[in-house]
């Protein structure tokens, strides 16, 4: 392998982590799941979406309601941490 092709390959990002967290909470993370999964408390993680942070900028785009519930893609949360965005 030259160095072009080493360069390349680490720039894709792998999809262990989206297979690891699909396998474990499925499609969706509720507001708990996720909470736990950045270490916070939920009502934290609740007042960190509601500002106009960094974090809340990368992670809102992730959130769907449903009804009055709160889920996060699983395919966007792997993206983010993939990338050392969060």
């Amino acid at each position: 392998m030259n160095q072009e092709q080493v360069s390349t390959q680490s720039k894709k990002p792998s999809k262990n982590t989206e297979r690891l967290l699909f396998e474990e909470y499925g499609p969706l993370l509720t507001l708990r799941q996720t909470a736990e999964l950045f270490h916070r408390t939920v009502d934290g993680l609740r007042v960190s979406l509601g500002r106009d942070t960094e974090f809340s900028n990368l992670l809102n785009p992730a959130k769907r309601k449903i009804g009055r519930r709160v889920y996060f893609r699983t395919s966007v949360i792997a993206r983010l941490i993939e990338e050392g965005e969060l």
